[in-house]
Parts: structure tokens; sequence; C-alpha cells
């Protein structure tokens, strides 16, 4: 019996020639079956699919190029689709890439990778039968977020199973670096597909229990004896180009309280301590100096914020980037007081090293609403810039002793009991160059931080669906 019934997105006879081709010669493969590309993730296209689909297993090829496996490949994934009873299976990979050919490993998917942009690889072997029970609980029609809703609604059911073996080879066709995909989401063209996204992962935390309404803890504002207001806490290591740059923007803030700048080196071996010991001059200014311990990005800011001078509001800056004029700190402040919150997310303008704007231009993160911007939170892969915290609430939660991530998971755990405000004015120059730390990451590296930023997601997500258990506990016993 040929188990696998294959749909694959259909544009012209000539694009899915060759790997109708391969999949037809394929021992294991029933039908293959084309599904108009224009459509080919929306629920329409996941309905045809559980309608046309009769073998037992259903194989979905998400990208347009060539498709060819590996000897054996397709009895491979069956055979761990078996052995699993896993509802979907998906494996690590072969790229082509202009003209080589370059190992693809993916990473495991967890109960908190929410992202709507998680890499499975483009081939998925669905159970039919887990299949053809998510589609029949579908009850939104989405264009872009057909395939999303489908495999949200499956692992609810079932498990999926990631297979670490490169079984097949796909062309790809997106070159770029890791630094200039990281903001696709971000890009205001793809804002109808992120509404879409948005709301087939709300609705996915409602399933599982997650789902956070948007009531919020209050915030006192007066708590603590503070002397600054505000402080701007700048961690740095080996900056040299840049913390000058830093450093001038920070200290230039007008501001009708009295505010200072911390800026806490870590051990930098470049010449950026003499730069930074050419501010020392201004009384705004606090150098710290940490030791020779590991301390990371997350750990530069702890020192920060547990300092005495440490102001009732701490307002991020990076070492390689600058505020956009000098209100930036004033409407932090003012945000605030008038939001009565204990996070507060600006906007930023993407830039060159020499702050030419860079598409996409200004990104504004609207998809921060405060009625689900909590819950939204777990699917996108960050929460904006600049971020300026509440210092009380911070010094209880702390920032984790990492130097990728540390910001979103403060972020995820404010926003599971407070509100997180939001500025839509430019604020920020967020400048984009080749030292940025993420500006051209290998495969190992990408996945790395994206399976802590999973992990966040997936402490945070039983986080809550645990608080929400309690909580009608408490009804109920009420």
């Amino acid at each position: 019996m040929r188990r696998i019934d294959c749909f694959i997105p259909f544009e012209s006879d000539e694009q899915i020639a060759l790997t109708m081709t391969n999949l037809k010669s394929e021992k294991e493969v029933a039908n293959v079956i084309p599904i108009d590309a224009s459509t080919f993730k929306s629920t329409s296209s996941m309905r045809l699919i559980a309608s046309r689909a009769e073998a037992p297993f259903v194989l979905i090829y998400t990208k347009m190029t060539d498709l060819s496996f590996g000897s054996f490949a397709l009895e491979r994934f069956l055979s761990i689709a078996e052995d699993t009873q896993a509802a979907m299976v998906y494996s690590d990979h072969i790229k082509e890439m202009a003209g080589k050919r370059v190992f693809a490993p993916v990473i495991d998917c967890q109960e908190g990778a929410l992202r709507d942009d998680f890499d499975f690889g483009s081939v998925l072997l669905f159970r039919t039968s887990a299949l053809k029970e998510a589609v029949s609980r579908m009850d939104v029609d989405y264009q872009y977020a057909g395939l999303y809703d489908l495999r949200l609604k499956v692992s609810q059911k079932g498990k999926l199973v990631h297979l670490s073996e490169y079984l097949y080879y796909e062309i790809e066709t997106d070159t770029r670096k890791s630094g200039e995909k990281i903001f696709d989401y971000v890009d205001p063209k793809n804002r109808a597909v992120q509404i879409e996204m948005e709301k087939a992962c709300t609705s996915h935390l409602k399933d599982v229990g997650g789902y956070l309404e948007p009531k919020f803890a209050p915030v006192d504002l007066n708590a603590g004896d503070f002397e600054y207001e505000a402080s701007v806490v700048i961690p740095c290591k080996n900056r040299v180009r840049t913390i000058g740059d830093a450093l001038a923007s920070a200290l230039s803030q007008k501001t009708s309280f009295k505010y200072n700048v911390f800026v806490v080196d870590d051990n930098s071996t470049d010449g950026t301590v003499d730069v930074i010991k050419s501010f020392l001059s201004d009384p705004k200014l606090v150098y710290i100096a940490q030791d020779k311990t590991y301390h990371a990005i997350g750990g530069n800011w702890n020192a920060a914020i547990h300092h005495p001078k440490c102001g009732r509001f701490a307002i991020q800056l990076d070492s390689d980037d600058v505020y956009h004029d000098e209100t930036t700190v004033q409407k932090f402040v003012d945000a605030f007081h008038e939001q009565r919150c204990a996070m507060v997310v600006g906007t930023y303008r993407m830039t060159d090293f020499n702050l030419n704007t860079l598409p996409p231009g200004i990104i504004d993160h609207r998809e921060w609403t405060p009625e689900n911007g909590r819950n939204n939170a777990l699917r996108i892969n960050g929460l904006g810039a600049p971020r300026g915290f509440y210092v009380p609430v911070l010094r209880e939660i702390n920032f984790p002793t990492v130097k990728y991530g540390e910001d979103y998971a403060v972020g995820l755990r404010i926003s599971r009991e407070y509100q997180i405000g939001r500025i839509y004015d430019v604020v920020y120059d967020c400048r984009r160059w080749e030292d940025n730390s993420d500006a051209s990451l290998d495969i190992d590296k990408v996945n790395a931080n994206n399976l802590y930023k999973d992990r966040l997601r997936t402490w945070e997500l039983q986080a809550r669906i645990l608080m929400n258990r309690k909580n009608q506990k408490k009804l109920k016993n009420f």
C-alpha cells in the first residue's frame, strides 16, 4: 500500500515538473496533488487537503522550488511516525544555495514554540487522521494563517516530532544574512499577515488554557526612595567605535527631573574603557567596571538596576545605538506616569552606521495592543525597542544571565501580571552594521538563539496555564 498523499504549491507546470517527478518515483507516494500557490497557506487550502487526502499520511511541501529526497528518506519519515505515533514529523535537510549544498538542521518543537515563523523545513508529514481532526475544528477562514492554524491545532492533540537526520534536498533562494531576516515580521507590508497570525495564536492559547484577559495588577509608581527619577542603562563590551556616540546621546537628554546614565563595561579590551573615561567629567555618568566572572548583558543590567544610584525608571540604550533626539528619556517617564504601567516599549528607526534610514524604516510594533499584547508576546520574537522598566518591579524579577533574549525574558514575565505601555513616536535609532551581535550568525547560533527563546515561551506559557488554573479553582471555591 502506498501510504502518502503529497500536496505541493502550484504556479506553473514548469515550476512543479521536477518535484512532481521526484515524488511520483517514490514507492510510498500514492498521489501528488497540486494546490494553487496563491492560496496555499489559507484555511480553504487546508480544507481542500483534508478532503482530498485518502492515504494514511499527508506530505505538505511548502516551497515553490525543486524538492528531492535521500535514499529511503520517506520510509524513514514513516518509520518514525509509526514508532512515535506522531501527529506530524519534520526533519533536518540540505539546502542548495548559489550552487552549494549546506546542512540545515532545525530544532525541536516544544510547547512554547508558538512563532509563526518556526522553521520546520519545507517538508511536513502529517498523520492524516490528525490533520483531518484539526481541520474539522477550524472555525475561522484565514488567507495567510491556515497552515499555521493547522500545526497549532495538530499540536493540541498529538506530538510534533523532529527527526534529526538530513533526509531531503531543497533549493534556498533567500540568501540574506541572519541580521537582515530577523525584522521581516515587523515590516509594515506584512501587517495583514501578522494580524491573522495573532488571531490564530490567540485562539490556540484559549484552547490550551494559556490566554490572559486584559486585566492587570496595579502599579504603585511611588514605591521606594529614589534620588533619580530615571537612569539610562548601557551594557557594553568592546564597542570602541560606537560607545562614544551612545554616551553623548544619553548624557545630552533634556528632562524636567533628575536623571543619570549607567555604563556597565564587561571587561572590554579594545579601547572602549578609554572612551568611557573621557566622559567621566559629566556628573550624570555612573561607570561600573565588571569583575572577571561571567555576566553577559543580563548580568550587566542587574549590576545597574541594583546600584543605589539607579533611578525609579531604567531605560535601555544599546552601546551601538543612539536616542532619536534629546527628548527620549522625558517621553519615557511621561509614558510611565500617564499609562500607569510597569514597562514601556518605544518605537525605533532602522539605520545604517551613519544614521541613514534602512528598510523597513520605522518599527512601531503596533501589534502590541493593550487588549492582546501580553498574549501576542508569546508569538512574536521580540517586544521592540527601546525598553523602559519600573525598577521596583524589575528588581523582583531580575534579568537572566545571558547575552541573548534577556530583555524578552523580562518582558514576558512582566506582561504576565502588568500592563506594558507604548510610545508610538520614534525615540530610538537602531544602527545595523557589521559588528551587531546578530548581524551574520551561522545556522547553529541561530538555532541556539531560537531554542532559548522558545524555552522562555514554554516556561511562560506553563506559568500562565498554572496561574489560570489556580484562579479558576479560587473562583469555584468562592
